[in-house]
């Protein structure tokens, strides 16, 4: 196994940590060793010695959700309602679009966005999920892979009748196939599973051992699309069938009550908020805050790039952070270091990868250096400036699973101008959506 040794760090180990002037990092293999300040550095020996010269070290941020090969729909359909914006167009365009080909280009070009931004980690929902896996497993990325399942015909799986069945032999193929890729289910919505579908899929989550998704109140219209007679959300409608636990992950969960809330948080269901998303497409403004009071697990993701347009986790964070302040009318709703925890530990919580997302002794060497020497992050006070004024053109070196994938802003791990030559080329044939 190659060891690494990051020397001169300004290190932070994670959200409410203190930082360490003047730190290095120890990583073996895949895993860090030890972290700690110069003066306790251990020999170097035959470790390839990176000497970062003062700049921040700090975990891998988690895309706790997004549908990387929407970026091949980046800017096609804009400043349009959520069901206009998904029904008139995206809808369509997939059903032009999609193909094994068009997911693992667009896929990898997702991949490229995120490294290049500081993500070491991403949770990806989509149709020929057996192509993303790929994608992203070729450019070094750690990724929880969601096959999509819906109740009507998509290219990936014409006979719905089959949706759960694919998914199904999706995971059996991926699972234990790749240390990095880990399969999970992901059913679309209440409102486009039927409640048949969504039991069978949560029951192929649990017999698999592997995590369940789906998006859940994210609009106001979805309340009225929901019909369940024990209750009037989504959220008590899944409830109903027996499908909130700690297996499960709710994206969006914008429009929660407090009975959701409740609901949620006693069954241990986890959210992934997508601040940026849901603020352009007027969805509304999750309860974070609330959710944290309720012991929720949140996580942050950034949505798919066609609803954003961004996969910049540093962009979101920020817009977490104060989406929440102008919500609720109080400049200390939600901390820049709740924030950070969101994008990190939560989002490794919630994905199930408990030794990612922060750098300690026996966690996954998974992590970014950041270039402190901007004018914007000069002086460095504290780390709420990774929130408030960092962004991820700031990043410098990514490293996952001990493998770096960036160096002086280089992506080493594939190369990034044919997936954009690729998708160039497929864009051309995506014909228009107006």
């Amino acid at each position: 196994m190659s060891t690494t040794l990051f020397t001169h760090c300004t290190l932070f180990p994670g959200a409410w940590s203190a930082t360490i002037d003047n730190g290095f990092v120890l990583v073996n293999g895949n895993r860090i060793v030890e972290i700690g300040p110069m003066e306790k550095v251990p020999p170097s020996g035959t470790a390839r010695v990176i000497d970062v010269g003062g700049r921040l070290v700090m975990p891998g941020l988690v895309n706790a959700h997004t549908h990387g090969a929407m970026t091949l729909f980046r800017g096609m359909a804009d400043d349009l309602a959520l069901q206009t914006w998904l029904h008139d167009h995206i809808f369509p365009a997939e059903a032009r679009c999609i193909s094994p080909e068009m997911v693992y280009w667009s896929t990898k070009l997702a991949a490229a966005e995120m490294i290049l931004s500081g993500t070491t980690c991403v949770a990806d929902a989509y149709f020929f999920s057996a192509m993303s896996g790929q994608a992203l497993s070729d450019c070094g990325l750690r990724a929880v892979i969601g096959h999509g399942i819906v109740d009507f015909p998509v290219p990936s799986v014409p006979d719905p009748d089959r949706n759960v069945a694919t998914v199904a032999a999706f995971i059996a193929d991926w699972q234990g196939k790749d240390p990095l890729i880990t399969p999970a289910v992901f059913a679309h919505s209440p409102y486009t599973c039927s409640p048949a579908t969504l039991i069978k899929s949560c029951r192929l989550a649990e017999e698999t051992g592997v995590r369940f998704f789906l998006h859940v109140a994210e609009s106001r219209n979805e309340i009225d699309m929901v019909i369940d007679p024990q209750g009037t959300s989504p959220v008590r409608h899944l409830a109903a069938l027996g499908l909130l636990g700690e297996n499960t992950v709710g994206v969006h969960g914008v429009w929660l009550d407090d009975n959701d809330l409740d609901l949620v948080g006693r069954s241990g269901t986890h959210i992934v908020t997508c601040p940026q998303s849901n603020m352009k497409l007027a969805a509304g403004v999750a309860r974070v805050p609330d959710m944290l009071r309720h012991r929720i697990t949140v996580g942050l993701g950034t949505d798919g790039c066609a609803s954003n347009n961004s996969l910049d986790m540093f962009r979101e964070m920020d817009m977490l952070a104060k989406i929440q302040k102008v919500a609720g009318g109080d400049a200390t709703s939600l901390p820049a270091q709740t924030a950070l925890h969101c994008a990190t530990t939560g989002g490794a919580t919630l994905l199930g990868l408990p030794d990612i997302g922060r750098l300690e002794a026996g966690f996954r060497a998974d992590l970014i250096v950041v270039d402190l020497n901007r004018p914007h992050l000069t002086p460095f006070y504290h780390t709420d400036l990774l929130v408030y004024a960092a962004s991820g053109a700031d990043v410098d070196t990514v490293m996952v699973d001990g493998r770096i994938l960036m160096a002086g802003r280089r992506i080493l791990s594939f190369d990034v101008e044919e997936a954009k030559a690729r998708v160039r080329e497929l864009a051309r044939n995506a014909g228009p959506t107006h």
